[in-house]
């Protein structure tokens, strides 16, 4: 991903996400871990870098979100604290799930899927236990919250 524009290069991020992506960068083992607790969280809610291409610039951006395990799968939400709108990363995922992972070092390709059913129920239950806040999230939207699937390229 040679043309990756970190989203810290984008102003209207909040300071806590252009913090964490720096904590990330320059130290894996910290960064992965996020203090959710001033906002309903956790203290070491774990967290992965998802890059995705832009559906309209084409570009590949970044974002640190929570995730979970599904087997050998990585699991993420498209909260986006509950607006009534999808985040950026998952309208670009929807048109092209081909993105970058990052866990910790570990960095690989994968294809994301949002999950549907009884699959999201399931995950949706799991993700709502390492974050707490997300099913108030779903209660101040009318958009039902997607959840996304990660599995690593082979």
């Amino acid at each position: 991903m040679s043309t990756n524009q970190s989203a810290t290069d984008k102003q209207e991020l909040p300071k806590w996400i252009v913090d964490h992506l720096r904590r990330y960068a320059e130290s894996p083992e910290k960064g992965h871990l996020w203090d959710g607790t001033a906002v309903g969280g956790y203290a070491d809610t774990p967290t992965l870098l998802l890059t995705t291409t832009g559906r309209k610039s084409g570009r590949q951006l970044t974002m640190p979100l929570i995730y979970g395990k599904d087997g050998d799968r990585y699991v993420i939400v498209a909260s986006k604290g509950g607006a009534p709108q999808h985040p950026a990363w998952y309208l670009n995922l929807h048109d092209n799930p081909q993105v970058g992972v990052q866990v910790i070092a570990d960095r690989f390709p994968a294809v994301a899927r949002t999950a549907t059913g009884e699959e999201r129920e399931r995950l949706w239950k799991m993700m709502s236990a390492i974050y707490p806040p997300y099913p108030s999230y779903q209660q101040r939207t009318d958009r039902e919250i997607p959840v996304v699937v990660l599995e690593r390229k082979r």
